[in-house]
């Protein structure tokens, strides 16, 4: 979708901080973090949100993105000490961009609920 911020960036038209890209999936460095490690993970194709996935169409997609959220894990150095996943979806949830993507969120002791 040439309209959709985060696929113009897995395209390299607008630049960003690569953390991992794979085959199906591009992290990046995400440019507002809610904590020293804050890295979004996309798929390659253009998937609106969460909600939009079918859990039998896209189990692999899912199995991808979650695979891709360990290893920037492991990168990050937050794998042992722990992180967060969060699939933000809708306007109340603040989910600002209309393209699929998991943040991986670490670095700090994280409070609960999120602030």
């Amino acid at each position: 979708m040439t309209d959709c911020l985060f696929c113009r960036i897995v395209v390299g038209e607008i630049p960003s901080t690569e953390i991992l890209s794979t085959e199906s999936t591009y992290a990046f460095a995400d440019i507002d973090p809610a904590a020293p490690t804050h890295v979004l993970v996309v798929p390659r194709r253009h998937v609106a949100d969460a909600a939009a996935l079918d859990a039998t169409t896209d189990a692999e997609l899912l199995g991808q993105l979650f695979a891709t959220a360990r290893e920037v894990a492991r990168i990050a150095g937050v794998d042992e000490s722990g992180y967060r996943l969060v699939f933000n979806v809708g306007e109340d949830a603040t989910n600002s961009v209309a393209h699929l993507h998991l943040h991986v969120i670490g670095g700090r002791a994280l409070s609960w609920p999120p602030g």
